[in-house]
């Protein structure tokens, strides 16, 4: 599915991938959900996601799908831990689906084009699995229009840092903007294109986004793969980590993530 996942799946990464919820990760897709509905959720991660997509669609089936088994028992573990109703598991490649055509009503990925190899053969491919009447849906970051405040040399040497190392493993951390071009890449013209936002900015979000990133940068594949290509050094690395504290104890703090989001009508 990814060209190499720049994340991981270090406790620091699944902290925060764990707080999604459909509610603020899909609040684009809800309306075209109904119960009876069959649904494709590519990029499960922790299934924090995936289990409200499954209450949603219920009786209708959802499938859960990532790149192997060790990462789909993380996702069976979250969509067990939520309760509700059961999902199918699947591993497989976004690229090259081992799917027929005009399988499931909804397909949907989160933060899963800005990793991946070639975004408009997997939008093409999530279109071939759609039936006629449903609809794609994606969503995602856009690092390159992240903002926040007080200004910090330090998160400006992060967010330089992790848009090469991105693109060094063939993904796009700009990836938010571009959605919409892909699509139109992919062929597809029905398409609803839209932009929502993550803010941190009242203590427990900044404490647990701040700290949730001085932990990252240190003990996580994006630290791995940083140091691996000699883009930083371990002490550099720290410091970035002590900027992010500092960064996330300011009262003033605040922190916005824009998101690129479609809808694609199939």
């Amino acid at each position: 599915m990814a060209s190499g996942y720049l994340h991981g799946h270090a406790e620091s990464v699944l902290r925060s991938h764990r707080t999604r919820t459909a509610a603020n990760s899909a609040a684009y897709l809800l309306g075209r959900l109904r119960p009876g509905l069959s649904l494709l959720d590519i990029g499960s991660g922790p299934g924090s996601i995936t289990a409200d997509l499954a209450r949603l669609v219920a009786p209708g089936r959802v499938a859960a799908m990532e790149t192997s088994e060790e990462i789909l028992a993380l996702t069976r573990a979250g969509v067990a831990a939520a309760g509700g109703p059961e999902v199918d598991y699947l591993v497989g490649d976004v690229h090259a689906l081992d799917l027929p055509d005009d399988c499931f009503d909804v397909v949907h990925a989160h933060q899963v084009l800005q990793h991946v190899a070639d975004p408009v053969r997997a939008l093409r491919e999530m279109v071939r699995v759609c039936r006629p009447g449903g609809v794609v849906a994606v969503r995602d970051g856009d690092y390159g229009a992240f903002a926040w405040f007080p200004a910090s040399p330090g998160l400006d040497r992060w967010l330089e840092l992790y848009r090469a190392a991105a693109r060094a493993t063939g993904g796009e951390p700009d990836a938010g903007r571009r959605l919409l071009g892909w699509a139109h890449a992919a062929g597809c013209r029905r398409v609803t294109a839209s932009s929502s936002t993550w803010c941190y900015a009242d203590p427990e979000s900044r404490t647990a986004w701040g700290e949730g990133w001085a932990d990252r940068i240190l003990h996580s594949a994006v630290a791995t793969q940083l140091l691996a290509s000699g883009l930083a050094d371990a002490d550099e690395l720290a410091a970035i980590s002590a900027a992010w504290r500092d960064w996330s104890a300011q009262d003033d703090g605040w922190f916005s993530l824009l998101h690129g989001e479609l809808l694609i009508h199939v």
